[in-house]
């Protein structure tokens, strides 16, 4: 186990197993060889070639797109062949910013392998043995990930909502944080990977932030998505991110961040140099 295997992890996929997913020319995600065969059934949506599904150029326009795209769903999910309905939309698009192409519900957004962008929050005390860190232990039922532990608050980025609007809803719904607590969170960087998760494509950007709690603020569970929350030293926190599998994949990206940030590895180790040159490397197009 090391630091560098867990950013390995996160940053490997077998290209070869996919099919580019196209939009104007233009690449907007990955799907694999047996989804790609299944839109076939959707000529009218989708040209599907050996290399790249292509968006109809008929479709113009997000509003079209994403009600094309819409009407499919259910279908495709009936048949068995993709997923089911979040009901919950996130943007398609290449970079933080731009104009979404279409809007996708969130349960597809794996099966297209298109771009998503969540925020972590790294939630710590200042105690006078050093800084603390909260732990969330992830619901046994979660699909992605169940039991593994988690950042005190991590959520995906819907449509229609600013960064701080998600940080503030998804600190009460996951931890039972009032806004203006969440609100003190500081926004401190991104991280970028592309790997491989089940079968499908994970392409995402991590909008990180820290939120340092007074003692008398205790996160706890308020949806079902998190069991528990535990206050940890940061020491243990660096032990078991180094030598266990024990957090959730994506989460050891933006702790080992937090560790570099707040001093807490040893820099004069060749370990944490090349941790901390490929940490920061985006995935290229």
């Amino acid at each position: 186990m090391s630091f560098v295997n867990k950013i390995t992890r996160c940053h490997h996929w077998p290209e070869e197993r996919f099919r580019r997913f196209m939009i104007d020319g233009r690449l907007q995600g990955w799907m694999t060889h047996a989804f790609a065969e299944a839109l076939e059934a959707y000529p009218k949506v989708f040209l599907v070639e050996e290399s790249a599904v292509t968006l109809s150029p008929v479709l113009a326009g997000p509003a079209v797109r994403t009600a094309a795209l819409d009407a499919l769903l259910d279908d495709i999910a009936a048949r068995g062949l993709g997923p089911r309905r979040r009901h919950e939309v996130y943007p398609v698009n290449r970079a933080w910013g731009e104009p979404p192409v279409l809007l996708l519900d969130r349960g597809a957004v794996p099966y297209f392998g298109t771009r998503s962008y969540g925020v972590h929050v790294n939630g710590y005390q200042r105690r006078k043995d050093g800084i603390h860190l909260w732990v969330a232990r992830r619901s046994a039922d979660k699909p992605v990930a169940p039991g593994k532990l988690d950042h005190m608050v991590a959520g995906g980025q819907p449509y229609g909502l600013t960064l701080e609007e998600n940080l503030v809803k998804e600190s009460w719904e996951e931890a039972s944080l009032e806004e203006a607590v969440a609100r003190r969170a500081k926004p401190v960087g991104e991280i970028a990977y592309r790997c491989l998760l089940g079968e499908h494509v994970r392409d995402d950007v991590l909008f990180c932030y820290d939120l340092e709690l007074p003692e008398e603020v205790t996160p706890e569970p308020q949806d079902d998505e998190v069991e528990a929350f535990e206050l940890w030293p940061l020491a243990e926190v660096v032990e078991r991110v180094r030598d266990s599998d024990d957090f959730k994949f994506n989460v050891n990206l933006v702790l080992m961040d937090f560790f570099l940030r707040h001093g807490a590895l040893d820099k004069s180790d060749p370990e944490v140099a090349a941790l901390a040159e490929r940490l920061y490397s985006r995935p290229p197009d």
